[in-house]
């Protein structure tokens, strides 16, 4: 069993004000195949150290369950969402969404508009294979963005429909990982348990109106 670790950040960062960097500066995309592709940007956030614990302490997290083969179980994260038009937390949140509209709005012809927010509390936290399809990513092409704030943790992407993971992409303190394309439709991604010792991770993805 994974042991809890607390979140401890980098001696260099600590008295770094937080700031943004160019999305265009050091950004990477991914082809992924059948239309879809992922954009990765390590170290977006500057001086996100002092950011995880003002997210952490910022937003409401929720504990939910689900249903599952006729069990009520536990969903194995904290969650918490905010929908188009709710206000975020705190301004520097507002500021990534703003970022990432004005970057991919040409490409993508509209603005993110919501956040859903995860807490993963130690590596048996974790999120299951699926796509955002609820809404119209379920019929249309759309991105959706990744913040990530705490401890390094890999996202997996696999076509959809089952098989072996085809992309592990680490993604650590401050890196963002924008999915575009059919990417909700046709891949499928996770974020898998581990047992390694890891401390606590926030992921803040950004969608777009309608998308969830």
């Amino acid at each position: 069993m994974p042991s809890t670790l607390p979140w401890q950040g980098s001696l260099l960062d600590l008295d770094e004000t937080p700031s943004f960097g160019q999305i265009s500066d050091g950004l990477e995309r991914i082809t992924l195949g059948l239309g879809a592709w992922v954009d990765i940007r390590p170290g977006w956030l500057h001086g996100a150290d002092s950011v995880f614990e003002l997210v952490r302490s910022a937003i409401p997290w929720q504990a939910d369950t689900r249903v599952m083969w006729d069990n009520v179980v536990a969903v194995p994260r904290l969650t918490k969402y905010y929908s188009t038009g709710e206000p975020l937390p705190l301004p520097l949140l507002t500021d990534a969404r703003d970022r990432l509209s004005a970057h991919y709005r040409d490409e993508l012809g509209e603005d993110f508009t919501s956040a859903g927010c995860c807490l993963y509390r130690d590596g048996r936290d974790s999120v299951a294979w699926h796509g955002d399809t609820v809404g119209r990513g379920a019929t249309h092409d759309t991105m959706v963005a990744i913040l990530s704030l705490g401890s390094a943790r890999t996202l997996t992407l696999r076509k959809r429909g089952g098989g072996h993971s085809a992309y592990r992409l680490p993604l650590g303190h401050g890196d963002l990982a924008v999915m575009g394309g059919s990417c909700q439709r046709t891949w499928e991604h996770a974020i898998p348990k581990t047992a390694k010792p890891v401390g606590p991770r926030i992921s803040i993805q950004f969608r777009t109106r309608g998308v969830r």
